[in-house]
């Protein structure tokens, strides 16, 4: 009994937390650059005298999906994709630098170049500055050219690089604004190797039918689960007439 109510009541749970979790892969179905994550379980034996029987179900890990999402032209100059492995680098409040694969960048009335959640994006020799009054060109390798809007056209001038890095996947964690840091808190080294698809953009890699169909079994799982613990609560009561009738 100890064990039915034990595993059915944790099992319940936890697979409600991962229905969150598939709740917000789906979310973000159609967000740039997003990774999808997946939940892992496991069953726990509880230590401890007297309660040899009783085990838990704990949400083991929850791992992020590294596929490549894919690929949408945009044909828009401020959009970069990155090609196979790799990411872009962004600067945090704090001065810490952080990773993303969401492309789709902006200039802000300062002419800072930064990403759509406002993060400034890393160069080689830290944020980019625009000048007002240029195009914006971003090459394969990272490099940022600028050309006057007025004047000698096709006069293009580099004015810097983007920070590309290609960090062991299993380095990385994802912090609670979605964006990907080194365990070490140390900044990854720039990889010459990565690059980029100008006028390109990555979508998320979340499968939308997958997880629907994911939602649904988790949904069916965690009606199993309470239907367990009912069934728990049912077969107590009967023992307990037995035990009253006995006596």
């Amino acid at each position: 009994m100890d064990r039915l109510i034990y595993t059915a009541m944790t099992g319940a749970k936890h697979v409600f937390m991962q229905q969150a979790g598939t709740a917000n892969n789906l979310a973000n179905a159609s967000t740039v650059g997003f990774k999808a994550q997946e939940h892992r379980f496991r069953a726990v034996p509880v230590v401890g005298e007297g309660m040899p029987t009783r085990a838990f179900v704990v949400d083991a890990s929850v791992a992020d999906v590294m596929d490549e999402g894919p690929l949408m032209f945009t044909g828009r100059n401020l959009d970069v994709a990155v090609n196979g492995k790799g990411w872009l680098v962004v600067q945090l409040p704090d001065g810490s630098e952080a990773y993303t694969r969401a492309g789709s960048l902006d200039v802000d009335v300062t002419g800072l170049l930064q990403t759509k959640a406002g993060n400034p994006v890393v160069g080689d020799g830290g944020p980019i500055n625009i000048p007002p009054d240029n195009t914006i060109e971003i090459a394969p390798d990272g490099t940022v050219s600028i050309v006057p809007t007025y004047g000698t056209p096709n006069n293009a001038n580099a004015i810097g690089r983007l920070k590309l890095v290609n960090p062991p996947e299993g380095d990385l964690v994802r912090g609670a604004d979605g964006l990907f840091r080194l365990r070490s808190g140390q900044p990854a080294n720039a990889d010459e190797s990565v690059k980029v698809s100008p006028g390109t953009l990555e979508g998320s890699n979340v499968n939308v039918t997958d997880a629907m169909v994911n939602l649904i079994s988790l949904s069916r799982q965690f009606e199993m689960q309470i239907k367990m613990l009912q069934t728990a609560d049912t077969n107590a009561q009967r023992a307990d007439q037995l035990l009253t009738l006995s006596s």
